[in-house]
């Protein structure tokens, strides 16, 4: 398929299914899933990142439209787009990225996943809540629900390249 074409739909995908299924779902403790940074993750590694930042505000702001947040995710996307070349980088592979294959579950190994992957989730989700509640004396409100929600969200972000994107998916 043609790399436009199939991230144009998972685009439309994961905005619809974030701002109209896991938005409105209320788990308690503050656990809020938030698939839509895995569509930024999967996103061609050698992409320009001023283009990747573009594609996350408006993949943001998207999700903002339909929910009413009024930018939380736009922002919260455009600061994991802006990071993520810099987090490519500290976890690099020794021999580089092969150019080609997308960085999923299935191409990358799974140390790099957990590493990478990880860790724009935590800084989503911790500049999510940090810019929804926006409250100095909400500091352990906002860890719990950070630390609460990065786990469930990147359990589910995995389910979603085990079942839902091919093993040899290539760019």
């Amino acid at each position: 398929m043609i790399p436009v074409i199939k991230h144009s739909i998972r685009f439309i995908l994961f905005v619809f299914v974030q701002a109209l299924i896991f938005n409105q779902l209320e788990i308690g403790w503050g656990i809020q899933f938030m698939i839509y940074p895995l569509f930024i993750f999967m996103l061609p590694w050698e992409m320009n990142v001023f283009l990747v930042m573009l594609v996350s505000f408006l993949l943001g702001v998207s999700i903002d439209s339909i929910s009413n947040t009024y930018g939380l995710h736009a922002s919260s996307a455009v600061m994991v787009a802006y990071l993520r070349p810099y987090i490519f980088k500290m976890f690099e592979p020794r021999d580089g990225y092969e150019a080609g294959p997308e960085l999923t579950y299935h191409n990358m190994d799974f140390r790099w996943i957990i590493s990478v992957q990880g860790l724009l989730l935590c800084i989503h989700h911790l500049w999510f809540f940090l810019v929804e509640i926006f409250k100095f004396n909400e500091v352990l409100y906002i860890l719990q629900k950070t630390l609460l929600s990065v786990p469930a969200s990147f359990v589910l972000c995995m389910l979603i390249q085990m079942v839902f994107i091919k093993k040899n998916n290539a760019r």
